[in-house]
């Protein structure tokens, strides 16, 4: 039985509360502690400059700035701590904090302890964002009022008093979002997992013990949907403390999602065939099987197939942005692993032009140089991670004897040009940089985005 959010706002009114991070989904978070009648503190490592109107707005609110460097020193003396996803919880600071009795949550935390709706929570290395949006998209069709947050859409925990019990909420959470997890939704999905954000995590043991809390704490009653394929998450079907399914491209599953003879089936019912589909790519059937797992109990069969055969993908995914003297341009800025670049490959009908690079989340290039190589005809590499990149696959280009020009960017609008002096008519050309964005980017919208503004502007 979930909390009712009375018991929050009872829990919350007059307490010294910090909110560190003035970020998007914090500021909504302030106004709502605000509202509640919380005392209200926000905390930033950038100063006043750097958050411009933000600042001004926030302490016209009556909201105390505590900013710039050493900011986290500040923290002694709060009852509650709202932290930031990314933000470690063994932070020194944190962790005094939490002995001098501070109650240390995040927004998306409380928000599935008190969601009075039914909770699909999505995580796992790739086809997080498209699985989540896919269940969205199904639920919504089938006429359920349907909410979708977590790392996409807006911030929740604020609107909280409008979703009602018979709503259906949708999230896609990240390891940073789980790591400290007590709670979890009533549906959840991992989709794959493999090495990602290394950067952050101290080792893949603790990346995937981050994922396991979205299924940890569930009832008996509750729902867990692992990918049949993946190694690691088909190991997890013991830890289950409710029902299982499972999904899979490889082999028939009685009790969930299979794609055989070119068709994807649910409980053994045909859903539809591979051409019925708009999205491209083996990794994208598999994220069609494990949003109807999650919504087999919701909604009919027919509104599975008209989702499956209607839904184009999501920005920013394998997306087509324009063809030019024959050659297609595809932005698929998300793939900031090898695994994600490695799938959206194999979803083209031949080898293309591969740009890729940028910042190093300290995940090993050896597997996309060992398993990418046939599926690229010119490889071009930019930002912190290119010299790392190329190393791996000039490994691989020596070890089998074969040619792959690889071809070193100064800028991204380098590579971009690049790419196009490199190609021919009836070419493929796909950003799909195997890295995250922050080396040149604040994430991968932005490096998309300015993507497809200099491949627009070509001529």
């Amino acid at each position: 039985m979930k909390s009712s959010f009375i018991d929050f706002k009872k829990f919350i009114r007059g307490k010294k509360t910090a909110v560190v991070g003035i970020g998007i989904s914090n500021k909504p978070l302030i106004d709502l502690l605000l509202n509640l009648g919380a005392d209200v503190s926000a905390f930033d490592k950038k100063n006043e400059e750097q958050l411009g109107k933000t600042a001004d707005q926030l302490s016209k609110k009556g909201v105390k700035l505590v900013l710039g460097t050493g900011y986290m020193e500040n923290l002694k003396n709060f009852e509650v701590i709202f932290k930031t996803p990314s933000m470690r919880i063994d932070m020194p600071e944190l962790q005094e904090a939490k002995k001098a009795g501070a109650y240390i949550t995040s927004e998306m935390e409380e928000f599935i302890k008190y969601c009075p709706a039914k909770i699909y929570g999505v995580t796992g290395s790739d086809g997080k964002t498209t699985t989540t949006t896919l269940i969205y998209n199904i639920l919504k069709e089938q006429g359920y009022k349907t909410w979708v947050g977590g790392n996409i859409g807006t911030p929740l925990f604020s609107k909280i008093e409008e979703i009602n019990k018979d709503d259906k909420v949708v999230l896609e959470l990240s390891s940073f979002q789980l790591m400290t997890m007590n709670v979890s939704p009533e549906i959840s999905i991992i989709t794959n997992l493999s090495p990602n954000h290394l950067d952050i995590h101290k080792d893949m043991d603790e990346y995937i013990n981050a994922k396991k809390n979205i299924f940890k704490y569930q009832g008996k009653d509750d729902l867990l949907i692992l990918n049949k394929d993946n190694e690691l998450t088909d190991s997890m079907t013991c830890e289950a403390n409710g029902r299982l399914m499972q999904f899979s491209i490889k082999q028939k599953i009685d009790d969930g999602a299979y794609f055989q003879n070119d068709k994807l089936y649910i409980n053994n019912n045909e859903v539809c065939k591979l051409g019925d589909i708009k999205l491209k790519g083996m990794h994208n059937v598999e994220n069609l099987l494990a949003a109807f797992c999650a919504v087999s109990e919701d909604v009919d069969i027919s509104t599975m197939k008209k989702v499956a055969s209607s839904f184009t993908g999501v920005e920013h995914r394998c997306e087509f942005v324009r063809e030019l003297n024959g050659v297609k341009y595809y932005n698929d800025s998300i793939a900031s692993s090898p695994t994600r670049t490695l799938a959206g490959l194999k979803a083209f009908e031949k080898p293309v032009i591969l740009i890729a690079g940028g910042y190093d989340k300290n995940i090993p290039f050896e597997p996309l140089a060992q398993e990418g190589y046939k599926y690229i005809k010119t490889l071009i590499l930019v930002g912190n991670t290119k010299d790392k990149i190329k190393l791996s696959f000039d490994k691989v280009i020596e070890d089998r004897k074969i040619e792959l020009p690889i071809i070193i960017a100064d800028s991204f609008e380098d590579a971009i040009m690049k790419a196009k002096e490199n190609s021919k008519q009836g070419d493929i050309i796909t950003l799909s940089p195997a890295c995250a964005s922050f080396d040149m980017f604040p994430n991968f919208e932005a490096r998309g985005n300015r993507f497809k503004e200099i491949v627009n502007n070509l001529e």
